[in-house]
């Protein structure tokens, strides 16, 4: 007879079973898995992350080109107790690979020592800032519906991609279930995230526990749990900041305080003329947008969103001034499921570049709203009357290409997975110059299109002839 005694909370082991008088050993669950990558702090690093469910004394990489896994690292694990009622434990794993060659394709496999993973690849960053990034980029996606996903992965093993920006909102939700939403959300989005660097950003859906799935999950370059961070890829420089720590000020308002300091100082330093001319494109990315056309009562419905001027009455800690007074480029959020491009805009104001080509020098940041990557949640509605700085929006699901051409041009897409992968949106930014915009009273742009409907039905064609 066989009777099963005991089957511990933290899922490390299954318990002695006894038949007749023979003791059966713990069976051992060491199997690597959720792996996945991202930049680290220089360009030569990749940080590699994973889970298994029982401790090891070793955590260790495996890793070569030419499919020859001549080199290892060893890195460290952490146990992770979910704050559920199971208490249900796992340990996650971290290796950063701190040699590698640029450009160089990797092969590579992790583990511990009882087992190893399959064979993974990722391609290490080019050198210098002359290439091109190409980046998927997409927020809200989930564990259901995450309609997306196929296409992405597809992509990227055809070779399009160099990273992926997840802008916010993962799993729906990585603590749901005991975190078992979280695990299989990491299983699923392996097949992209360990080929592809995956850099991120929290949402409102990973605030459980004071983020800390978020935290443990997500290892980006300099955050060291802040939850906020940068990273130079190419001729670009990426912020990524948390929309939700003034949402959430009650684990922590000095933290709110800290990100916006931070932020200025890293702005103030990625827009000196030295680093513009080796770096001229900054990026911001967080998941909150300051501005949307949505339906509802989301913060970005109005007027005076606290993304965009910080905290109610105050007006303190918002974003929009320092995005613009910093010659922030684009800015990138989600949140809203579904897609909104909108006219350069600052303070409610459109600042387009010109009559005819809106996105040429623009007077102000870009922004776009990319969350419609799929989740239970489904997608968001719009207004009927939309206001002028709205440019175009879409309720499809889908998700947004990035290429950087150039230390001039970026070009953006909008890719529709309700329309089998067809281009729905797309616009090139030109910038003949890059640095702070116009601080002499923050005026309205001149040449502000009189018919923005009009302008809008050239943009898709404008794109393509701007295309160096």
């Amino acid at each position: 007879m066989i009777k099963v005694l005991e089957v511990g909370v933290a899922l490390t082991v299954i318990s002695v079973l006894t038949v007749g008088a023979e003791v059966y050993p713990p069976i051992l669950l060491v199997q690597p898995q959720q792996i996945h990558i991202a930049y680290g702090e220089t360009p030569n690093q990749i940080v590699i992350s994973w889970s298994q469910i029982a401790w090891t004394e070793k955590s260790i990489v495996l890793y070569g080109f030419n499919g020859q896994l001549t080199q290892s690292k060893l890195g460290n694990s952490t146990k992770f107790v979910d704050s559920g009622l199971q208490k249900r434990t796992q340990f996650f794993s971290k290796v950063i690979l701190d040699d590698l060659i640029p450009g160089k394709l990797y092969t590579y496999v992790v583990g511990n020592e009882y087992e190893l993973s399959d064979e993974h690849m990722f391609q290490a960053m080019p050198e210098g800032q002359d290439w091109s990034p190409h980046l998927a980029v997409y927020g809200d996606m989930g564990n259901v519906n995450s309609r997306s996903l196929i296409r992405l992965e597809k992509e990227a093993y055809a070779g399009i991609y160099d990273a992926i920006l997840h802008v916010g909102d993962f799993a729906y939700d990585m603590n749901d279930l005991e975190g078992t939403v979280g695990d299989e959300f990491m299983r699923q989005i392996q097949p992209l995230a360990s080929r592809l660097p995956y850099m991120t950003c929290p949402g409102n859906h990973e605030e459980a526990y004071n983020f800390s799935h978020y935290r443990s999950r997500f290892v980006m370059p300099g955050d060291e749990g802040k939850m906020y961070y940068s990273f130079n890829m190419g001729p670009v420089h990426f912020v990524s900041v948390s929309t939700e720590l003034i949402f959430f000020w009650y684990y922590g308002s000095t933290q709110i305080f800290k990100q916006y300091e931070w932020l200025k100082k890293d702005l103030e330093e990625a827009n000196k003329p030295e680093n513009r001319a080796l770096r001229p494109w900054v990026v911001v990315f967080g998941h909150r947008p300051m501005y949307c056309s949505s339906t509802g009562t989301a913060d970005c419905t109005r007027n005076e969103s606290i993304t965009r001027v910080g905290i109610p009455v105050l007006h303190i800690y918002g974003f929009e001034d320092v995005l613009y007074d910093n010659g922030v480029d684009l800015a990138i959020w989600a949140h809203e499921h579904s897609y909104e491009r909108l006219w350069p805009l600052y303070n409610r104001t459109v600042m387009n570049g010109s009559y005819e080509h809106p996105y040429t020098d623009p007077k102000a940041p870009v922004q776009i709203i990319t969350g419609s990557a799929g989740c239970r949640e489904n997608v968001s509605g719009f207004v009927k009357k939309p206001a002028e700085w709205s440019a175009f929006h879409s309720m499809d699901y889908g998700y947004t290409r990035l290429l950087v051409l150039n230390k001039t041009h970026m070009h953006l897409e909008q890719v529709s997975d309700v329309q089998e992968g067809k281009v729905i949106d797309e616009f090139t930014i030109i910038k003949t110059f890059h640095g702070s915009y116009d601080k002499t009273g923050k005026k309205r742009a001149l040449e502000l299109p009189i018919n923005l409907i009009e302008v809008n039905q050239r943009i898709g064609q404008a794109a393509k002839q701007n295309l160096p």
